[in-house]
């Protein structure tokens, strides 16, 4: 296990257990009082599924975006084979994240701190509590990018499929990993996630990386969100390690 990794591990740990919690009004609950994650997936005034609450998945998606399809399932091209390798090699050293810096999309989901969704007609904002990133989904057509500045987080666009909501996210710079094992990808990805959610308690993304420049053919993973009903984000600081950690020592 990398540092970076090590690092991120025990300030989930930390915010897990400093997570401050209340009673959130409008939630279903059992008998014992507990929020009831298995009542029917509610709607939102305008008709919609309704995305909105706190969100977290499984870290082993930071750690390995690919960690539940078999290993021939994300076919590297020669040259994002060798730069996966060399991370791979270096022990991570060079991982943005150990750098404080933007983790990119989807690495943000699996990131282990929570995530919450805020949701409009025409608009959906997910704050991420690490590194308090933010990403905005827009669901008309006025935000369109046609030569997009390649950014940390790319631009999102969203339009809905029944109860799905497809986004498609393209423009990001080349600088961020997918994962801690350094899987790449170049200015070219684009992002596709399908979001469902199936009932009160859960959401299902299914992710497409589609990268020609580093993979052979696009990829998907499917990662499984649980609510946290009553919980909210915290604040979440970190600016020292920008500058040549020591922590990273490499190979």
């Amino acid at each position: 296990m990398n540092r970076s990794v090590l690092c991120l591990l025990l300030l989930w740990s930390a915010s897990l257990q400093a997570q401050w919690e209340y009673r959130a009004a409008g939630i279903p609950r059992t008998s014992d009082g507990k929020p009831n994650l298995s009542a029917p997936a509610p709607k939102t005034a305008w008709g919609t599924a309704d995305l909105s609450g706190i969100w977290q998945t499984d870290v082993k998606f930071n750690t390995n975006l690919a960690s539940d399809l078999p290993e021939d399932a994300v076919p590297m091209l020669p040259a994002g084979q060798a730069l996966y390798r060399e991370r791979r090699e270096n022990q991570g050293k060079d991982d943005p994240e150990g750098f404080c810096l933007p983790p990119g999309v989807p690495r943000a989901n699996g990131v282990p701190f929570p995530i919450k969704i805020v949701q409009t007609p025409t608009l959906i904002v997910i704050l991420y509590e690490t590194r308090t990133t933010f990403r905005q989904i827009f669901l008309d057509n006025h935000a369109v990018v046609k030569d997009p500045q390649p950014t940390w987080m790319g631009y999102s666009t969203g339009k809905w499929d029944g109860d799905a909501l497809v986004v498609t996210t393209t423009g990001f710079n080349d600088k961020t990993w997918l994962d801690d094992l350094g899987h790449p990808h170049s200015e070219d990805l684009r992002v596709t996630e399908r979001i469902r959610r199936v009932d009160f308690g859960h959401l299902r993304v299914d992710i497409t990386i589609d990268d020609p420049k580093a993979y052979a053919r696009p990829w998907t993973v499917t990662e499984d969100f649980v609510l946290d009903a009553d919980g909210e984000l915290l604040e979440y600081v970190c600016s020292e390690n920008n500058l040549d950690p020591p922590h990273l020592v490499g190979k």
